[in-house]
């Protein structure tokens, strides 16, 4: 079989819809030779946590995935969303675009949330000259969206590669903005109903992706499964609409200059406000219906992954988690695995929404206290830095 080879790459992948299929490799296909992944992360994300700036780190996050996929004219290109970073596999046509695209979302998460963001571009021919190899799959949690799974360990030598200087996409001149149409942060955090909210982090041990780890995978699944819908952290109905000012802050931040901040500030404050009363009254407007544009939220929302490894943020109850992290726990004594858990009350979610009218808007979902980047540090903890989300 001749894999395909151009900007079609993922977009020709075969769609996958019952998450179990991560575990299943003949669901991936290597990513073509000439493509790039465009890496990014925030440098002590856990600090900016501690200090209470877990919407910025989230919203910095989203930001690259947001810049890069606005400056690929909206391609439908892999990416994953790690909470506090991204990674978008790009083709080569779009390297220089990309390239000034990470320089300027970089300079913008700097000067707009005063978090240093890295970034870097690094080519396949670099991961699989390392022997390894990036390994694509596309999950499709409702008709509308898909998201990629990676497989192979290139994305992760990849974050490696980045942090240790290699690659880099150097920050933008200041006032260089990026194009973050569509990226917003509308929304409280969500509550738990079954139990906590927990951000899970499971990565191959010793033995790499084998078929324990892949039987491990399946099991946590299997467990989640029980939970109602799966362990899903946003309500089926979505989310309740409510005015969030920090939100809108960070959204003007994104979308406007600082001399028109206040019109945008006030054109999305007006927005969230018809929305409500649309909500309230169950009305439509044209073809927007706010309880399909809800219920859409939560289908579409990425609350699991697998990207070289196990990342799920899910609301659980005790029973449920005391049996995951029994198997977490023996997996990792028998070297099968290494994890990082962290719980919290809530989960937030980070938006990309080119516009509302269309069915096919994505949302990012991460612990509301810290999430993945915590569970990273508790994974780091452990001697496993190659994952970890941060520092």
């Amino acid at each position: 079989m001749v894999e395909p080879s151009n900007d079609d790459f993922f977009h020709k992948l075969a769609v996958f819809t019952r998450f179990e299929g991560v575990t299943d490799s003949n669901n991936y296909r290597p990513l073509p030779d000439g493509w790039l992944l465009a890496v990014a992360d925030i440098v002590s994300s856990t600090k900016a946590i501690a200090s209470g700036h877990y919407k910025s780190v989230n919203m910095a996050g989203a930001s690259v995935i947001s810049a890069v996929l606005n400056a690929l004219d909206k391609g439908d290109y892999p990416f994953v969303f790690g909470g506090d970073g991204a990674l978008v596999a790009i083709p080569p046509s779009g390297e220089a675009r990309v390239r000034q695209a990470l320089a300027a979302v970089r300079s913008w998460v700097k000067e707009e949330l005063q978090l240093d963001l890295r970034t870097a571009l690094v080519p396949m021919s670099a991961v699989r000259g390392e022997g390894l190899d990036v390994m694509v799959a596309r999950f499709g949690p409702s008709e509308y969206v898909s998201y990629a799974m990676f497989l192979g360990g290139g994305t992760s030598w990849a974050e490696q590669q980045m942090k240790a200087g290699n690659f880099i996409v150097e920050a933008a001149a200041p006032e260089v903005r990026p194009d973050l149409t569509g990226l917003s942060c509308r929304w409280n955090p969500i509550k738990a109903h079954n139990g906590e909210i927990v951000s899970i982090i499971a990565v191959p041990g010793e033995s790499g992706n084998s078929a324990k780890f892949q039987q491990l995978v399946a099991d946590i699944i299997a467990i989640s499964r029980e939970q109602s819908r799966d362990g899903h952290p946003v309500p089926a109905e979505g989310p309740t609409t409510a005015l969030i000012f920090g939100g809108i802050d960070m959204e003007a931040r994104a979308l406007a200059s600082v001399a028109n901040r206040w019109r945008r500030k006030l054109a999305i404050a007006a927005q969230i406000a018809l929305v409500c009363i649309l909500d309230k009254f169950r009305l439509r407007m044209a073809a927007f219906d706010p309880k399909v544009y809800r219920s859409d939220i939560a289908m579409n929302s990425d609350f699991r992954k697998f990207d070289d490894g196990l990342k799920m943020t899910i609301d659980v109850d005790a029973v449920q988690l005391s049996h995951i992290e029994a198997l977490l726990r023996q997996a990792e004594a028998e070297g099968v695995c290494r994890y990082g858990l962290h719980r919290q009350d809530s989960a937030l979610m980070t938006c990309f929404v080119p516009t509302p009218l269309m069915r096919d808007h994505m949302h990012f979902i991460d612990g509301a206290s810290g999430g993945y980047a915590m569970a990273a540090m508790a994974l780091r903890g452990k001697g496993v830095s190659e994952l970890a989300a941060s520092e």
